[in-house]
């Protein structure tokens, strides 16, 4: 099974979102039995906590689930487990790389997957208060990822 596990300070804003938004996507198209997908934070102020209220709101909005979410923090075997652990800003990535303690291919930045964009990474709507923002380029860079995960993995997803 593919996996994914997105990335950010919290795990009750950026991340839990694109969890959601990207699971979406990926029952959307079908695959939830061939993509496992997960999130969670650097940090551990949130750990059993639900998603942000502003997250929750947008996500009800756009008509996406987040039943059961719950924050937790990055462990060490999740280095091992993911094919993809992608980190929403480069504090995120830096401490991801600090955490994982060797080269770390299959950790990457979110805007990775915003080719076209000029953010240099998501902003967080904890600080912000923008979830519109957030959620827009998150639901871009999901579009981006479950199509290059379709390229790369598609004698898997068959």
């Amino acid at each position: 099974m593919i996996s994914v596990l997105f990335v950010c300070l919290g795990n009750i804003c950026r991340s839990p979102m694109a969890e959601a938004i990207f699971r979406h996507y990926v029952k959307e198209a079908g695959l939830q039995d061939k993509i496992h997908i997960d999130s969670a934070g650097t940090g551990d102020w949130h750990v059993g906590n639900i998603p942000h209220v502003g997250t929750r709101t947008k996500l009800d909005q756009a008509g996406i689930s987040h039943k059961g979410m719950e924050a937790r923090q990055v462990a060490p075997s999740d280095f091992t487990h993911f094919n993809f652990i992608i980190a929403m800003d480069n504090s995120n990535f830096k401490n991801l790389t600090r955490l994982c303690g060797r080269p770390c291919p299959h950790l990457y930045r979110f805007v990775d997957f915003l080719p076209h964009s000029t953010y240099k990474e998501i902003p967080d709507p904890y600080f912000t208060g923008d979830f519109d923002e957030t959620y827009d380029l998150i639901s871009s860079g999901c579009h981006e990822l479950l199509e290059q995960i379709r390229t790369q993995y598609r004698h898997q997803l068959v």
